[in-house]
C-alpha cells in the first residue's frame, strides 16, 4: 500500500488527463482492434532504446516465425530506430496507436518495469487489477539487490524472465509471484555473447549511477548531495580516478585503452569529467554500443552495476570499486542475495590506489579469470548455451494460449 501511495504522490495533471480523455477512447478502439489482430505481442525497451533484450527477441521472432504477429515500440527520433525498421514493424513509443496496441496486445513483452505508453497510468491501472493485460518482464539486468518495486504486489506481472540461477531462486522465495510466474530463461541477449573475439589491450569502465543524485529522495537530505553533481562523492572518486597520473602512464606505457561509459542517468555529465591521456575514451552511449564494448573488452570495471553479470557470463574478469557501499545500500539499493564479496566474480576494492594496482596486477596475469571466479560464475549460470531467445519466446507463445 505505501509503494502504491508513493505513486499517486507521481501523478501529474497530464497523466490525469490521459486517464480520462486518452484512456477511454484508446481502450474502446482496442476491444474493437484485438477481435480482427489476433495473437498481438508487442516489444519494447526504453523509449529509445533496440538494444537490449527486447531487440534481440523480437529479432529473433521476426526472423524465425514468418507468422508471427509482433511490433516492437520506439520513440520515432531514435538513433535506434533504422534498427527496427529493417526488420519489420513498429510505432511510435508514447502515441496513441501505443496506447491502442498496449491494451489490445495478447502479450506486451518490455525489459522496463515502466514499458508503457504512460507508466503512471497504466501502473495503477495494471496494480488495482482494472485492466489484466498479460504482461512479461525481460529485464534489463539481473536482479540482485532486494528490489522490494519488483514484488508481485507492485507488478501484478505474468512473466518474470530471470536470466541467473540464484536470482530466480530469490525471486521465486521473497518476491511473491504466483506459481509458474518467474522463469529461469536466461536473457535473450546472452545469445550473442558466445564465441566472442576479445581486444587484449581494451578496459572497460561502467559505474552505475546514484538515485539521490537526480531525485529529493530521504537519501539526498541525509548525504546533503545533489544539488551540484560536481560536487558529489560519486564524481569526485570517478574523477579524480579517470585523472590518476600513474593510470595515465600505465595505460600508456602499455599501449592500453579505457574506455569510460558510465549509465545512461550520468551520460549528460560526461564532458564534465577531466582524463590526463588520450588513452582514456570518454563513449556516449549514442556512439557506442554496449554489447559491442562488453564483448571487445578483456577486462571490466564497475562498482555495482548489474552489465557485471553479462561480462561474467562471458567469462571473463572484474574489479569493484565501492568507495561508497554503505551509502549506496541506504540511498540507492538493499542487500539481496549477492554480496560481491562473497558471490561476486572479481575483486572488490574501496581506494582508488587499489583499484591502480588491480588493473596492473590483472595485465600481469594476462586477463586470465581466476578458478575462484570461474567457479562462482559457472554455478550462477548453469544454463550456458545460445537457446536463450528460443526459451523466451517459447513463454511468450505459452502466455498466447491463455
Amino acid at each position: 500500500m505505501k509503494k502504491i501511495c508513493e505513486k499517486l504522490r507521481l501523478i501529474t495533471l497530464k497523466d490525469i488527463l490521459s486517464l480520462i480523455f486518452i484512456f477511454p477512447l484508446a481502450y474502446i478502439i482496442s476491444l474493437f482492434y484485438r477481435r480482427k489482430n489476433k495473437r498481438l505481442i508487442l516489444i519494447c525497451e526504453s523509449e529509445y532504446e533496440a538494444r537490449d533484450n527486447g531487440y534481440w527477441l523480437y529479432k529473433y521472432i521476426v526472423e524465425h516465425d514468418a507468422d508471427a504477429n509482433v511490433i516492437y515500440a520506439i520513440n520515432k527520433r531514435s538513433k535506434d530506430l533504422d534498427r527496427i525498421r529493417s526488420l519489420g514493424k513498429w510505432i511510435h513509443f508514447g502515441s496513441f496507436k501505443h496506447w491502442v496496441y498496449y491494451l489490445s496486445a495478447n502479450v506486451n513483452v518490455s525489459t522496463q518495469k515502466g514499458g508503457k505508453p504512460n507508466a503512471a497510468v497504466f501502473y495503477l491501472l495494471e496494480v488495482f487489477g482494472l485492466i489484466k493485460n498479460k504482461r512479461i518482464f525481460l529485464q534489463h539486468g539481473i536482479t540482485i539487490s532486494n528490489a522490494k518495486w519488483l514484488y508481485y504486489e507492485n507488478t501484478k506481472m505474468n512473466g518474470f524472465v530471470c536470466g541467473a540461477y540464484p536470482e530466480y531462486q530469490d525471486i521465486v522465495k521473497n518476491y511473491g509471484y504466483p506459481e509458474g510466474v518467474v522463469r529461469y530463461l536466461g536473457f535473450p541477449r546472452f545469445d550473442k555473447l558466445h564465441d566472442v573475439v576479445v581486444n587484449k589491450t581494451q578496459i572497460l569502465l561502467m559505474p552505475s549511477w546514484r538515485e539521490w543524485l537526480f531525485s529529493k529522495t530521504d537519501a539526498y537530505y541525509q548525504f546533503n548531495e545533489g544539488g551540484n553533481f560536481v560536487d558529489s562523492e560519486y564524481f569526485q572518486k570517478w574523477n579524480s580516478f579517470l585523472s590518476n597520473p600513474e593510470l595515465s602512464r600505465f595505460l600508456e606505457k602499455n599501449n592500453l585503452e579505457l574506455i569510460f561509459y558510465p549509465h545512461r542517468n550520468i551520460q549528460k555529465y560526461l564532458s564534465k569529467f577531466h582524463r590526463n591521456s588520450s588513452n582514456i575514451v570518454f563513449a556516449s552511449w549514442e556512439d557506442y554500443d554496449i554489447q559491442t564494448l562488453l564483448k571487445e573488452s578483456a577486462l571490466m570495471i564497475t562498482d555495482y552495476s548489474s552489465v557485471c553479470m553479462d561480462f561474467a557470463y562471458m567469462r571473463k574478469p572484474s574489479i569493484y570499486y565501492q568507495f561508497d557501499l554503505e551509502k549506496f545500500r541506504i540511498g540507492q539499493y538493499e542487500q539481496g542475495y549477492f554480496d560481491y564479496a562473497i558471490d561476486g566474480f572479481g575483486e572488490v576494492v574501496f581506494e582508488e590506489y587499489e583499484l591502480v594496482n588491480m588493473i596492473k596486477q590483472s595485465y600481469e596475469l594476462d586477463f586470465k579469470l581466476s578458478d575462484v571466479y570461474l567457479n562462482r560464475i559457472n554455478n550462477f549460470f548453469p544454463l550456458y548455451d545460445t537457446r536463450n531467445c528460443e526459451r523466451n519466446y517459447d513463454f511468450v507463445k505459452e502466455l498466447l494460449k491463455k
